[in-house]
């Protein structure tokens, strides 16, 4: 990508009383200055061959860019084989699907720890990973919001490394919650980052797809999503920060204010 460009986890909320699809929201979200839409298979994967059509046609007319939330019934580290399978081909479907809008990435929660080591849980992933057949679609795997998931910013990286098909996701948010509110100041923000850059390389800061939002959160991690101006988490010094290193690709506003927050986002980008 050239750029970084903004946009709305699910659908757009309008006046309120607006009806949105895919389709009639990706126009919507064009209209008010946005550039990306993350479609949400997080409880069924609802692009089909009845809707693809007219989502595709609304992708090239608005030039936005798609991307999609997995299953949130996704665990590559189940206790039962069976589960595996299941969440691995909730994966393949949800790729399927987004292939068929010309769709970029793929975002999953990778799994749980459950009675596991972290070295054991990292191992059964990777290896489901590697099963996955590659299909056009990037597999971005999300660091996650609770200790208890699988999904710090050292595992994921590691995995990239790993797994040809994998790149990063980048939750900032998340890790926010997951470290108890750690990340307070710009220098938080860079070393993130710096991390990213050291282990990855250029064309991982060149290609990033980040998430962000307000976030509450307790001693054991994420709760719920708030709006920006509700939270305490600073995007103002991780919108400086993706500036000062040149970050491309694109963020993503995850939060109940959905558009009214990713503008927020991107007019506090621009006058940076």
């Amino acid at each position: 990508m050239d750029k970084l460009l903004f946009g709305i986890s699910g659908l757009p909320i309008g006046n309120g009383s607006d009806k949105f699809n895919y389709a009639s929201g990706i126009s919507y979200i064009k209209s008010i200055g946005l550039d990306a839409m993350e479609l949400l298979f997080v409880r069924s994967v609802n692009v089909t061959d009845t809707n693809k059509d007219i989502i595709l046609k609304s992708k090239f007319d608005n030039d936005i860019y798609l991307s999609a939330h997995g299953s949130h019934y996704i665990n590559l580290n189940a206790d039962e084989l069976e589960k595996q399978i299941q969440s691995m081909n909730r994966i393949i479907n949800a790729t399927e699907a987004l292939s068929k809008v010309e769709g970029r990435s793929l975002i999953f929660h990778p799994g749980f720890y459950l009675k596991d080591s972290k070295e054991d849980t990292y191992k059964t992933i990777r290896d489901n990973l590697l099963k996955l057949p590659y299909r056009g679609v990037d597999y971005r795997v999300e660091t996650t919001g609770k200790g208890t998931q699988f999904g710090t910013l050292e595992e994921l990286v590691s995995l990239c490394k790993e797994v040809s098909s994998c790149k990063l996701c980048i939750d900032f948010s998340h890790i926010h919650a997951r470290e108890n509110g750690s990340l307070k100041r710009y220098d938080n923000f860079v070393r993130i980052l710096e991390y990213v850059l050291d282990e990855l390389g250029r064309e991982a800061l060149d290609d990033m797809h980040i998430h962000m939002g307000g976030i509450n959160y307790g001693e054991k991690g994420e709760k719920n999503h708030l709006p920006l101006l509700e939270s305490d988490f600073n995007y103002r010094d991780c919108l400086r920060a993706l500036k000062d290193f040149n970050v491309k690709g694109c963020v993503i506003l995850e939060g109940p204010f959905v558009e009214k927050d990713a503008l927020l986002l991107k007019n506090t980008y621009v006058k940076l």
